[in-house]
């Protein structure tokens, strides 16, 4: 069912249901209105005839002759003019004017001085009861007035039906008015729907064109969409990302995985060929396995994380304390090497917006980077670490450096240093140790840099930089599908 058919249906309704509830509210306050003024009118009338019904009551109770009693009923009845009378003493009742049948039973209590409804079959009269008294001779009655409430009954009644016609002819108007109102209304809901259903984001790179109607529900709804198709555009995006990553992890897997498989392939045969190698050359096989195992171990290893920065989302972002991230890796740092000098300065307030696995790794690579090529003549690697505040007092910057004593990075080196797969000829390593870190540094917003030591003395500086504030993700990473030179 349509939005309009709903909305007319609602309102014819309902609409009649309040002109029933609107009526019935006037007619009693009609009702009101009718019964005050005739007992206004009563009221008057009771003050008018009051001193000529103890007239009559006097000479009722003195047993007058009936000439003189009828004489004061004469100006009685001629007192009262268009409501009746009845009066009600010691000597009986007089009556006179419209009123209800002698039978009709009145109130039985005339206190309080309050007209009342009597009914006599199908007519239904206002009644007012005052008491009379006369002092000489000492006598009590009442004083009875009755006017015809018919009339006022017949006014209400109509009231009534006219309430009721006008009901019933407001629902067909109501409703069909609601339903040009909602039709016409509903417009630019329909030319949005028109729009919308248009729309294939799988096909078509066109989105939501809306004009604002300065209806705030179907702009809020248009804004809503537009939100909805930006969203869908990039996880979109970030799946096609994602593939991307997936698919440069394979080629890069195979490519980099195929020289020393195939190593390890000759160094097999050998074992498994004739003639068996010695024992001296068994070792040296067996050694040359390890070593490869180990490579290929590290390879997959720097590709996950890789492939892991390249797919993080903004949640995993959290507030870290790179003082304790630090300690924790030079202490592993110490295991694995313990041959190593590490003279380590840290100072308080040191804490970022980051993501703790990759700050880790980065830190890791960073050590790792030093120990392997930072070696000094004597072949023992020194590191000199630092981390603190860089710049002047509450500018948001940490800043990292580790210095080794090794031969250093050439100049014309360095903005290669963090490539994907660039490594000296005679590196042991992967090739992907500082393009993790210049990964995370870019991930993080911030920078980092390769120079000589500050000290002059003999060696490389890495000095990685970064905000305290949460940074921006970069839309694009593909620091898996080719080269990528950080800031």
């Amino acid at each position: 069912m349509r939005l309009s058919t709903r909305i007319a249906l609602a309102v014819g309704a309902v609409v009649p249901l309040l002109v029933l509830a609107s009526g019935w509210i006037m007619v009693r306050l009609v009702g009101d209105d009718v019964h005050r003024a005739a007992d206004a009118h009563l009221r008057a009338r009771a003050a008018d005839v009051g001193p000529q019904a103890r007239d009559l009551l006097r000479a009722m109770a003195n047993d007058r002759p009936p000439s003189v009693e009828q004489a004061r009923q004469r100006r009685l009845f001629t007192a009262a003019l268009d409501v009746g009378i009845r009066v009600t003493g010691p000597g009986g009742t007089v009556s006179g004017g419209p009123q209800p049948a002698t039978g009709v039973p009145l109130p039985a209590a005339p206190a309080a001085a309050l007209p009342v409804t009597v009914r006599a079959g199908a007519q239904s009269w206002r009644v007012l009861a005052v008491p009379v008294t006369v002092a000489r001779p000492a006598a009590a009655g009442t004083l009875w007035l009755f006017s015809s409430d018919t009339a006022g009954q017949a006014q209400i009644a109509q009231v009534r039906r006219r309430v009721l016609t006008v009901a019933l002819l407001t629902a067909p108007v109501a409703g069909a008015a609601a339903w040009l109102a909602a039709a016409r209304l509903a417009r630019p809901l329909l030319l949005l729907e028109r729009r919308t259903a248009g729309i294939d984001p799988r096909t078509s790179a066109v989105r939501l064109d809306h004009t604002p109607t300065g209806v705030p529900e179907i702009d809020g709804l248009a804004r809503t969409l537009r939100t909805v198709l930006d969203r869908y555009d990039e996880q979109a995006a970030r799946t096609g990302e994602a593939l991307a990553t997936a698919r440069s992890f394979a080629a890069a897997a195979s490519h980099e995985l195929r020289t020393p498989l195939m190593s390890m392939r000759i160094n097999l045969d050998v074992l498994d060929g004739d003639p068996a190698p010695s024992a001296a050359e068994r070792a040296e096989i067996a050694a040359d396995l390890r070593a490869e195992h180990e490579r290929l171990l590290g390879l997959l290893v720097m590709l996950r994380t890789l492939a892991q920065g390249d797919l993080v989302e903004a949640d995993a972002f959290v507030p870290v304390d790179l003082a304790d991230l630090l300690d924790a890796a030079v202490g592993d740092f110490r295991k694995e090497h313990p041959g190593a000098g590490v003279r380590l300065a840290v100072r308080s307030g040191c804490v970022v917006q980051g993501w703790p696995p990759g700050l880790r790794s980065a830190i890791d690579n960073l050590l790792t980077n030093a120990a392997v090529h930072g070696a000094g003549p004597d072949g023992t690697a020194a590191l000199d670490i630092t981390l603190g505040a860089a710049g002047p007092p509450g500018a948001g910057t940490v800043r990292l450096t580790v210095a080794d004593h090794g031969a250093g990075v050439p100049p014309a080196a360095r903005p290669y240093v963090f490539d994907r797969f660039h490594r000296h000829p005679d590196s042991p390593g992967t090739g992907l140790g500082l393009t993790l870190v210049g990964q995370q540094t870019a991930l993080h917003g911030g920078t980092i840099t390769v120079t000589d030591r500050p000290d002059g003395a003999q060696g490389a500086c890495f000095t990685l930089d970064l905000p305290q504030r949460a940074a921006v993700l970069p839309r694009r990473r593909d620091w898996l599908a080719g080269p990528t030179t950080p800031s």
